[in-house]
């Protein structure tokens, strides 16, 4: 979980309530539902599961802290006016108070623009230490991708990749696609063609979180990748255009995909927020939206909105543009970053790269692992 601030502290207080005190002088007091439905004891838990044994919306609404003491430096004992006691670490509820709606008790978004140097480069490792899985894993949820090098250019292999971080997921497009350009292709993602920043899938619910994409030849001149932190250009848009901003935050937008054996359709806001207002996800494919008629003013309004937005996202100041090479394989937050590319000419020669999904969960979940795995070690040396 993310650390409390240093200066907050519990005080124990008239009529025995539990209260978070700041230095700047805040305070609050803890409910006592909010500490009851956080007890760890084999009663209120399944101690091999974690999970909860009672509901806690059964919990009387009036209950409250009969008393509250500290049988020692950092513990406090609680007695619940239903009868139930239970001990808590300070630490614990101060890390817990610290999280906000919306928190995942991960490292924040770094937001970036072109000037983004150095980018988040590794070298693939098959069999990486606890300490490496976490490097890479810190930079992934930081800024949204990691590139590594040295990947292994057998066909198939971003599949061994994904797994180290996830669940491949199936598409339509299969465990894994080729990304090559290919006459009557299914997708101008399979064609030479130059492709705007776009983040794949938004037909799809839920949207794929994480997208690879491994690199297994590429012979000719062009066709350089492209991204762009949708979350930086989301909060710039915020800040030059409010309005715009607020009515891509908004807007419903239609996105549709079909082919001979498929139709998918899916809705969302090119911007998408959380509860507190912070942006969480990005959804936007120019070739693939159709905004819901309205009023024209509305659509008048709209309209504006996506041009600001869109050219924005074109825009060299957020743009960062590489070549990813034979043996290079990018990892990206499909539901932050915007990716595309340069055109390129197939006569020159094959380029060749291949895709696939994992949801978002997964990096998630290792990063949280991997961090658990530390703090055990740290608490239990051999």
């Amino acid at each position: 979980m993310q650390s409390p601030a240093p200066t907050a502290r519990l005080r124990v207080t008239a009529g025995n309530e539990l209260t978070i005190e700041h230095a700047d002088g805040q305070r609050y007091a803890i409910h006592p539902i909010w500490l009851r439905e956080r007890c760890q004891d084999a009663s209120t838990v399944d101690l091999h599961t974690g999970q909860r044994l009672l509901d806690p919306s059964d919990l009387d609404p009036r209950l409250a802290l009969s008393a509250v003491t500290q049988p020692e430096a950092g513990k406090f004992r609680v007695q619940f006016s239903d009868g139930h006691q239970a001990d808590f670490l300070e630490c614990d509820i101060l890390a817990e108070a610290a999280l906000r709606a919306g928190d995942h008790d991960l490292p924040a978004p770094r937001l970036w623009d072109a000037t983004l140097r150095p980018a988040p480069h590794a070298r693939w490792n098959s069999q990486p230490s606890d300490n490496e899985r976490a490097r890479w894993l810190a930079r992934f949820l930081e800024l949204g991708f990691v590139v590594f090098s040295d990947v292994p250019t057998q066909p198939g292999q971003i599949l061994q990749v994904a797994a180290a971080f996830g669940y491949p997921r199936e598409t339509n497009f299969g465990e894994l696609f080729d990304v090559r350009s290919t006459p009557a292709a299914i997708d101008l993602a399979y064609t030479a063609m130059a492709l705007d920043p776009h983040t794949d899938n938004p037909y799809r619910w839920p949207v794929p979180g994480v997208q690879l994409l491994h690199c297994l030849v590429n012979q000719t001149s062009g066709g350089l990748s492209t991204l762009v932190d949708g979350f930086a250009v989301a909060e710039a848009l915020r800040l030059r255009d409010p309005e715009a901003f607020d009515r891509m935050s908004r807007t419903a937008v239609r996105f549709r995909y079909r082919d001979a054996a498929t139709d998918l359709v899916a809705s969302a806001a090119p911007i998408e927020l959380d509860v507190t207002g912070r942006v969480q996800a990005v959804h936007f494919s120019p070739r693939l939206d159709f905004v819901p008629l309205q009023p024209p003013a509305d659509l008048e309004a709209y309209y504006r909105a996506r041009r600001a937005f869109d050219h924005l996202l074109r825009s060299p100041e957020f743009e960062f543009r590489f070549l990813l090479n034979a043996g290079e394989l990018m990892m990206m937050d499909n539901r932050r970053l915007l990716h595309g590319r340069t055109g390129f000419d197939p006569t020159e020669g094959l380029r060749h790269l291949q895709g696939c999904y994992i949801d978002i969960d997964g990096p998630r979940s290792l990063y949280r692992l991997l961090r658990r795995r530390r703090a055990t070690a740290t608490e239990n040396p051999q």
